[in-house]
């Protein structure tokens, strides 16, 4: 199975130039607690809900300030035709629960987002079964 198959296809992004509050906004909206931020077509980084509480609220930023300026700039991905099998060892090696996906090496859109809940709710092997395992064994 590679994660074109199980991703979140057409996800939601915003402007670079957001404000902390938009993307707060939008996350409340959606339900979703990860936004890629993007310049263009360029992805300039990832916000999380828990960037929003450790590096906004914590560290004394007003709702108003740039969301940018918070964000996780290494924004970790993967692409569509990898394997789930390595996407989750991916995941495991960086800690993450939630990869990028981008199209393929040449042609670098986003196209989808790929969690550890995806890959779960299609689980159907054996292998990827024990790399779910392995990958959620750092949560404590």
């Amino acid at each position: 199975m590679q994660a074109k198959e199980v991703m979140t296809t057409r996800p939601e992004y915003l402007n670079a130039e957001v404000s902390i509050r938009e993307v707060a906004e939008l996350m409340r909206d959606t339900d979703s607690g990860f936004e890629p931020l993007v310049r263009g077509a360029k992805v300039e980084g990832v916000i999380t809900d828990r960037d929003i509480t450790i590096r906004g609220i914590a560290e004394g930023k007003s709702p108003e300030d740039s969301a940018i300026d918070i964000a996780t700039h290494a924004a970790l991905y993967t692409y569509s035709d990898t394997d789930v099998v390595d996407v989750l060892k991916n995941m495991q090696e960086q800690q993450v629960q939630r990869l990028l996906v981008l199209k393929s090496p040449d042609q670098k859109d986003l196209v989808g987002i790929i969690t550890v809940g995806d890959i779960a709710d299609q689980c159907k092997d054996e292998a990827v079964s024990k790399e779910l395992v392995n990958c959620a064994k750092h949560y404590r």
